[in-house]
């Protein structure tokens, strides 16, 4: 039997990778960080446990990566459904909605996210973290800012502020006004995106800015 090539060999690391992603999205979001440990991942993922600490150096840097890779697809999923759109407004609007989705869809997994991002071990760079950054930053480009490496970073902490509001224990915030006030700040009609049920709080729509 001849040897894998390269190529192959780094598509079969490529799913190893992906397997152990998703497997950890799906164990954290059913039992909670504390009771995923890294022999689970690995089990689920039907990987050997040694390849969990060959590709992350711990549980949080792997869940981090796992929920960023989750938030791309997520985002990715919701700007190209159809029917699709190059409206910048459009785009942006959808962007909001997929985010603060998942905080209304995975509480748990994403209350956890942002609780690792708080701690010492920060916020982690990693392939899928980046990958949502470049996605994110389009979006701020097709919504037409003049200026999108000052912007994508106010927009990417808006929309942390925003989850972290919504899955605060005690005093959340609801969904519906958050999404009205970042959808005024961006000048964004409440039809846009996924608009929920009822129309915005105060029943008037925020009024369209300048932007394009």
């Amino acid at each position: 039997m001849s040897p894998r090539s390269a190529s192959v060999n780094e598509e079969l690391r490529r799913r190893s990778r992906e397997r152990l992603l998703q497997s950890t999205v799906e164990l954290v979001a059913e039992h909670g960080y504390e009771a995923t440990t890294l022999g689970d991942i690995a089990d689920r993922a039907g990987a050997a446990r040694g390849l969990v600490s060959y590709y992350f150096p711990g549980k949080r840097q792997l869940l981090q990566s796992a929920v960023h890779r989750l938030m791309h697809l997520t985002l990715y999923a919701a700007l190209e459904r159809e029917p699709r759109s190059e409206c910048g407004r459009e785009r942006l609007a959808r962007a909001v909605d997929a985010v603060l989705g998942l905080a209304r869809d995975e509480p748990l997994l994403m209350r956890t996210h942002m609780a690792g991002i708080l701690t010492a071990e920060g916020f982690v760079q990693c392939p899928e973290q980046q990958r949502l950054a470049e996605l994110l930053r389009d979006t701020v480009v097709r919504y037409g800012s003049a200026d999108p490496d000052a912007d994508y970073p106010l927009l990417r902490a808006l929309l942390m502020g925003a989850v972290v509001a919504i899955l605060l224990p005690g005093a959340p915030m609801p969904a519906r006004r958050l999404r009205a006030e970042l959808f005024q700040r961006y000048g964004l009609d409440w039809e846009l995106g996924v608009p929920p049920d009822g129309g915005p709080p105060g029943g008037t729509s925020p009024s369209p800015s300048s932007h394009p």
